[in-house]
């Protein structure tokens, strides 16, 4: 199945606000600026009246078709584009869908609390996952010279695979790649469970962004403790094999090819990338080789540009943010 963002003929339903969004997925711009109400008419992503239908199979035999009440139900939608209805996944009997317009009016919220302003949105898998992200007004610099922007991105899921989930996401402006540190005694996300009190969960969350923003003040903290430290080579090669491992030595030949390129792609972002000028040589690059290795270099199955297919399992899968916050937790001696 093809990941990309939804789209039927030369439309898309996605909209953003700049021409290089942090999550790279090439989408054609539709405006400078835009509101929860254009996140729903410009991007499509409005009047889906998601729902839930009972399921049932149809049994064939030589006396004819029975059909038959199964358990659980279907979400379903109203195709933005076809007007169709359109199934998305399974789901059971407490499932409560939480439609787009309640995505983005909680952002909205948001927005008066915090002054961001939306950034992107967009249907990914055929409508199955939404995300909506939104920048923050201030940033934050790393040791005086490095300039990470902070994000809140908000993912809902519409066939039952995960909970909303709203996270902060840091993004270093350099190479654009997203951190996910693991911290002691702050949140990075929050998780609302698609039930019926999942409305007034969602108004918790808004309680719940004070330890997000402490989150944010901790990762400053840490980060310009790792750009006062200096890393070796081979402090930079335990960083690495306690993040990723490397193939024994009777390891099959292919994954022992494939620990080597990975080994070279991180050696060289540690040492002579551009990305790294101004903190070069020190821990914090060390983290920041992880992270933009992760980003934009790993190996990815894309049947389309593999910047997009990275871009779109940043949103909708938690092994980058495991990996880099291990890497995280080596560095500073955290858990998650």
């Amino acid at each position: 199945m093809s990941h990309e963002i939804e789209t039927h003929g030369e439309q898309a339903a996605a909209i953003f606000a700049r021409t290089d969004p942090w999550h790279r997925l090439g989408t054609t711009v539709t405006g400078q600026a835009f509101t929860a109400q254009d996140a729903m008419t410009i991007g499509h992503l409005g009047g889906w009246d998601v729902r839930k239908v009972p399921l049932q199979a149809v049994d064939l035999d030589a006396d004819g078709a029975t059909v038959l009440e199964v358990p659980g139900y279907a979400t379903v939608r109203t195709n933005p584009f076809t007007g169709a209805p359109e199934p998305l996944g399974v789901v059971g009997g407490s499932y409560r869908p939480i439609q787009n317009e309640e995505h983005c009016e909680f952002l909205n919220h948001l927005a008066d609390v915090s002054g961001a302003v939306f950034d992107t949105a967009g249907s990914l898998r055929g409508g199955r996952q939404v995300f909506v992200t939104m920048s923050l007004p201030s940033s934050l610099m790393v040791g005086g010279v490095d300039q990470v922007d902070l994000y809140l991105a908000a993912l809902n899921a519409h066939d039952g695979t995960s909970a909303f989930r709203l996270l902060l996401t840091p993004v270093r402006v350099v190479c654009a790649n997203t951190q996910a540190a693991a911290l002691r005694d702050h949140v990075a996300q929050f998780s609302i469970r698609h039930t019926s009190g999942a409305t007034a969960h969602v108004a918790a969350a808004r309680d719940a962004l004070g330890l997000t923003f402490a989150y944010a003040s901790e990762f400053a903290a840490q980060a310009d403790e790792l750009i006062e430290q200096d890393m070796t080579d081979a402090a930079f090669y335990e960083l690495v094999r306690a993040t990723f491992g490397v193939a024994a030595d009777d390891a099959p030949v292919r994954t022992r090819n494939a620990s080597q390129r990975r080994w070279e792609t991180l050696s060289h972002l540690f040492h002579h990338a551009d990305t790294q000028a101004g903190i070069r040589g020190t821990a914090w690059a060390g983290y920041q080789a992880v992270v933009e290795y992760i980003d934009h270099y790993a190996p990815v199955r894309a049947k389309t540009d593999p910047g997009t297919a990275r871009a779109e399992r940043l949103l909708v899968s938690d092994e980058p943010t495991r990996i880099k916050q291990a890497a995280w937790a080596t560095l500073t001696g955290t858990r998650s």
